[in-house]
């Protein structure tokens, strides 16, 4: 149990492993706040779930990567959901989505979201082997 939990200190302790989980907070935190940076708070349906979906991941993926390799693992293909589902969700949200921006800002975050997350799991393991 002990080498569980220094493998994944070991992955949070590297550079690249800080900056991932900076990063993933950091994206978190701009879904989350989207809605009103980019001005499509009008769709308050889809405005809510980028604010909720925001907030998960940014507190999923800060999570130090879990104390375990299991709960890393998990966490961090839940935070992969979480990203594929901020790209789909304009259209199965709000439906019929009228603004571009609503559209470009959703799928750049979610790819960067979804990206963060498969390094994360990278990173974890790594850390296992």
């Amino acid at each position: 149990m002990r080498l569980r939990h220094e493998m994944a200190e070991r992955a949070t302790s590297t550079p690249q492993g800080q900056a991932i989980e900076t990063l993933a907070l950091l994206t978190g935190l701009y879904l989350a706040a989207s809605p009103w940076i980019t001005g499509f708070n009008n769709l308050s349906t889809l405005a809510v779930t980028n604010m909720l979906v925001g907030i998960a991941y940014a507190v999923l993926m800060s999570g130090g990567f879990g104390r375990a390799y299991e709960r890393t693992h998990s966490m961090a293909w839940a935070a992969c959901a979480l990203g594929a589902w901020t790209i789909i969700a304009p259209w199965v949200v709000a439906g019929d989505v009228s603004t571009t921006k609503t559209v470009v800002n959703n799928i750049i975050t979610g790819v960067i979201a979804l990206l963060l997350a498969l390094a994360a799991a990278a990173a974890a393991r790594r850390a296992e082997s």
